[in-house]
């Protein structure tokens, strides 16, 4: 037991700005019904999304002028550092640590570009040491809260005994699109907000959970799942409509697979820990993992709280889940661009 991974902390925060739903409603009725003849029949997502209110990296007003590259980039980088530099702050108190004990950060975001990156940004504030291992990694989507927590305890593994931090930090209201006329942008609009979340992992007797295993599954032919179209003005959403019905028929034998490779089965897993990509998602969810309706609660209360903040959603429910009490065995569980499912299991600590 002493030398597997453990979890020493986990940190959340968010950005300073709150966004209602009931504000995102009128705000996009506004902005898109007189030129969008189809958002008549989308707008009833704002309330069917289980969403009542979610923050953001600018305020309400922003949203309404059109931004390019630049000043959503510059916006990003302002807010990321922030987030990173609060979450990893308060991650590091949790577990006694300062800076300088960190040997290894994993940095996960999907939503900026920052070269350097927000690690290198942040190293000297931070107190890191100069011999830092760095690994920055872009593209996984809402899968990357799992993803990355198993790149993290990997690396922690095979380091025994030295400190793993794990950030994510994902601004996802800064792709909102005022030129994008298409049902995938609206119902981003209804479902997407900001957040941030830091972990720190070892090799050790003490934790919080241990880190028992981790996998990933990537479907075949499912490129246009899930993503981001790349254009002059910004990030542009891909999400297809065929996402739950796929998620209700695929993600059961994908979980499945992954146990099995590390001797488990769906039996042996007292909560499933889940993305709350969207209401219908959670209910898909449900179905392909053969939960009970409304068995995800903390995923429905985080998402009715904060909305899909991308990566570190998850995390944002597993901190729930920590403070609830684990049970025996856990499965972290998210999918996201690939198309992926990433799933990682927690064992209660003694």
């Amino acid at each position: 037991m002493s030398d597997t991974v453990k979890l020493l902390s986990l940190a959340v925060a968010t950005p300073e700005h709150v966004i209602t739903q009931k504000e995102a409603a009128e705000t996009s009725a506004r902005l898109f019904s007189s030129r969008f003849r189809d958002f008549s029949h989308l707008a009833s997502v704002f309330d069917n999304a289980g969403i009542r209110k979610r923050y953001a990296a600018r305020p309400l007003e922003w949203f309404i002028e059109p931004h390019g590259w630049q000043d959503r980039m510059e916006a990003y980088g302002e807010v990321a550092r922030s987030l990173f530099f609060e979450t990893t702050t308060n991650a590091l108190k949790q577990a006694g640590l300062q800076g300088r004990d960190v040997d290894c950060i994993v940095t996960i975001s999907s939503t900026g570009i920052a070269t350097p990156s927000l690690d290198a940004q942040l190293a000297q504030r931070m107190g890191f040491r100069s011999d830092i291992e760095r690994v920055p990694v872009f593209g996984l989507g809402c899968a990357a809260g799992v993803s990355g927590f198993a790149i993290a305890s990997r690396f922690a593994r095979d380091r025994p005994g030295k400190t793993v931090l794990f950030v994510t930090v994902e601004l996802c209201t800064l792709a909102f699109r005022l030129d994008e006329l298409t049902r995938a942008n609206i119902i981003a609009t209804a479902l997407f907000g900001d957040g941030a979340a830091a972990c720190i992992l070892r090799a050790g007797p003490e934790g919080k959970a241990e880190v028992e295993s981790t996998g990933e599954h990537l479907f075949p032919d499912t490129l246009g799942i899930m993503g981001w179209k790349i254009d002059d003005t910004g990030f542009g959403v891909v999400l297809a409509q065929s996402l739950p019905p796929f998620a209700e028929a695929e993600l059961g034998p994908a979980v499945d697979g992954i146990l099995a490779r590390n001797g488990l089965s769906r039996r042996d897993i007292d909560r499933f820990i889940c993305h709350p990509g969207g209401t219908r998602v959670l209910a898909a969810l449900e179905s392909a993992l053969s939960l009970e309706s409304g068995t995800l609660d903390h995923e429905r209360a985080v998402l009715a709280e904060y909305g899909n903040m991308s990566s570190p959603t998850i995390l944002f429910v597993l901190e729930r889940a920590l403070k609830a009490g684990l049970p025996e065995r856990s499965a972290m569980v998210a999918m996201g661009p690939g198309f992926t499912a990433s799933c990682v299991t927690l064992k209660r600590v003694a």
